[in-house]
């Protein structure tokens, strides 16, 4: 599978599809720290737009789940904080030439952010969603993970971190991000 694919597991269950998601991100984490030029590049426009939908998908349709939960609300508020701290790196990232000596640097920060984030995500939230719900339920926000998915914005946006919000702005920089990535696409640069 080339670096710029985003495939769309075909398990049912929410829990399954996420903690799998986890997984391809770790690898493109590892494959941009351990590439350089366009299979860098490449690399990281697959990590900016798994990280930016994923994370849409999970405050659109998992927190607001898991704030029902008793203590959701605190464990969903320590997620989207370290969401925020994650968009506002990966989006100074986003902007930054692969090649740049700062730039793995700064990706090593990332990646030690957001592997921890999902860690905290699987263990304190994922388990206890899977424990609450029912295995029809879980299905079903699975289908609503990979819709959110379908028409999330492709790049961190920061600021934007709860469920309302995204979908308010979502829909309308999703259009402009995917424009710019067709784009970008077409002229072959960054």
């Amino acid at each position: 599978m080339s670096a710029t694919t985003t495939p769309v597991e075909s398990t049912g269950d929410v829990i399954d599809l996420l903690r799998a998601q986890h997984g391809r991100i770790r690898d493109l984490f590892d494959l941009v720290m351990h590439s350089d030029g366009r299979e860098r590049k490449e690399a990281f426009q697959a990590l900016v737009r798994l990280l930016a939908v994923h994370e849409t998908a999970e405050e659109e349709i998992v927190h607001p789940a898991a704030r029902r939960l008793p203590g959701g609300d605190g464990i969903v508020d320590d997620r989207l904080s370290e969401e925020r701290e994650a968009k506002e790196l990966l989006s100074e990232l986003d902007g930054m030439d692969t090649d740049d000596p700062r730039f793995l640097k700064s990706l090593d920060k990332l990646r030690m952010d957001v592997l921890t984030h999902a860690r905290a995500e699987e263990r304190y939230e994922f388990d206890r969603l899977r424990d609450q719900f029912s295995p029809t339920q879980l299905k079903g926000f699975a289908a609503a993970v990979r819709a959110a998915e379908a028409t999330a914005p492709t790049h961190p946006h920061p600021g934007v971190e709860s469920a309302s919000k995204n979908l308010l702005a979502g829909p309308m920089v999703a259009v402009v991000d995917r424009v710019r990535d067709m784009i970008r696409d077409a002229r072959g640069k960054d």
